[in-house]
């Protein structure tokens, strides 16, 4: 049986016990790099799943591993439950790369034409899916324009575009805001919402924490070759740097010595502790403060984020 990719009704995105994507146990050698080493990962309906790790941690080859344009040495690809041949994933899954695959020199709707006869779209139903994408990209007034003229936005919301035109039910995207202005990355998340909204299940790659961290219901770190940590950004930080908050006292003037419970740093200028309970403990810190004639200017609290998992998970070298 070949699992069909289907056009995307509206209607709220439900989480199912079962993953729309199963990645059990992959690994993968390149000669003497070992690219992927027992990597597993489960993608649920109408999630947004970021797919985070450092630079050769294997996040491309375990797209390309999903997509079937890497053959695994061991593990699987899972589909709707099922064991899927590479051909049938390729033909099920929506695929937005990270380099911009657009034809230059054809207009926005004939590149939309060429895909979506790639991706075997019927043509009873071509010229309403094109006509959907351009609406949906927000492109419809460019149609008729060559590509090769557009924005860095445009050709990114182009190119999802063109990946999505049969309908997937499972969406993969490398790096999808790479390059783009905010508003055109406000807009990008604005159509994969739609997307997910419509019942697509998104796994996505981004270097951008930040996006992680407020786009994505879970997420997942790879490093190494393996996953080394995925849940909730809440799961994440209990099971890593814990839920301590810090708080910042800037000084008006510079201290030669820190008030007990607070550390010095940045000069004298200004003072820093973990703790628990915000509430509870940053009376007494302020006071311990005064009581030393310190004139504090501001009060920052910093929760525990993204960054500090990723970092916790991953160690603080720089991998090129």
């Amino acid at each position: 049986m070949i699992v069909e990719a289907r056009p995307i009704a509206a209607g709220a995105a439900t989480r199912t016990a079962q993953p729309v994507l199963r990645v059990v146990d992959a690994a993968k050698r390149f000669g003497s790099v070992e690219a992927l080493r027992g990597a597993s990962l489960e993608l649920y309906e109408g999630e947004r799943l970021a797919l985070l790790g450092p630079n050769g941690a294997g996040k491309t080859t375990l797209l390309r591993a999903i997509t079937g344009r890497v053959r695994l040495d061991r593990g699987a690809v899972e589909l709707f439950g099922r064991a899927v041949p590479a051909a049938e994933r390729r033909r099920a899954l929506g695929v937005v790369p990270q380099e911009v695959a657009l034809y230059p020199l054809l207009t926005a709707r004939e590149n939309l034409e060429v895909f979506a006869r790639l991706h075997g779209v019927a043509p009873a139903a071509l010229a309403d899916r094109v006509e959907w994408a351009l609406g949906w990209s927000g492109l419809a007034e460019r149609a008729g324009e060559l590509v090769r003229g557009f924005s860095g936005g445009m050709k990114r919301r182009l190119n999802i575009a063109c990946g999505v035109l049969h309908g997937p039910r499972v969406v993969l995207l490398d790096e999808p805001t790479v390059g783009v202005d905010p508003q055109s990355r406000e807009r990008i998340y604005e159509m994969l919402e739609q997307l997910c909204a419509g019942g697509a299940s998104l796994l996505l790659t981004t270097h951008q924490l930040e996006e992680a961290e407020e786009r994505c219901g879970r997420i997942a770190v790879l490093d190494h070759g393996a996953l080394v940590a995925a849940g909730t950004l809440g799961e994440l930080i209990a099971r890593t740097v814990g839920r301590a908050r810090t708080v910042v006292l800037t000084l008006a003037r510079p201290a030669a010595h820190a008030p007990a419970g607070l550390d010095l740093e940045d000069g004298g200028r200004r003072l820093r502790a973990r703790v628990a309970d915000v509430g509870a403990e940053l009376p007494a810190l302020l006071e311990s403060a005064r009581r030393q004639g310190l004139e504090i200017e501001d009060v920052e609290v910093q929760r525990q984020g993204l960054h500090a998992v990723f970092i916790h998970l991953t160690g603080k070298d720089l991998r090129e």
